[in-house]
């Protein structure tokens, strides 16, 4: 019993140990690690094989259907592997009130940075 009270109030309230969604947590980390390995490779010599190209030919290049989609991939991937490790960061290393807030933050701007990157990807896909 006494190990129950070292838990916060809102565990208490909601009956939530971190044990509860820590393997979950830990399992979508390294399937989103998995998926960034080929895209990251494939992102990296993408940009390095368009190294001295005009903006033209980028432009070009992304417009096709499968770069666009290789790239919306990346970003999906690539903030969803950031925001899950910022939680981690911040779930083991805030130890004040704010540990919510800044897990909501951290989270919020993640996916506002990947929604960003998405739309100005389709933007530039599909205008012609």
């Amino acid at each position: 019993m006494g190990d129950r009270n070292m838990r916060s109030p809102l565990a208490r309230a909601m009956g939530l140990d971190s044990a509860k969604d820590g393997a979950g947590v830990w399992w979508t980390q390294r399937v989103s690690a998995v998926a960034l390995v080929p895209l990251s490779l494939w992102f990296a010599a993408s940009i390095i094989a368009r190294t001295g190209s005009d903006y033209a030919s980028f432009i070009a290049w992304l417009r096709m259907p499968l770069v666009a989609t290789l790239m919306i991939l990346f970003l999906i991937a690539l903030f969803h592997h950031i925001a899950l490790g910022l939680q981690v960061v911040i779930e083991d290393y805030v130890h004040s009130g704010a540990k919510f807030a800044w897990m909501i933050g951290a989270r919020l701007a993640s996916y506002a940075l990947a929604i960003a990157g998405i739309m100005a990807i389709l933007r530039i896909a599909l205008s012609r």
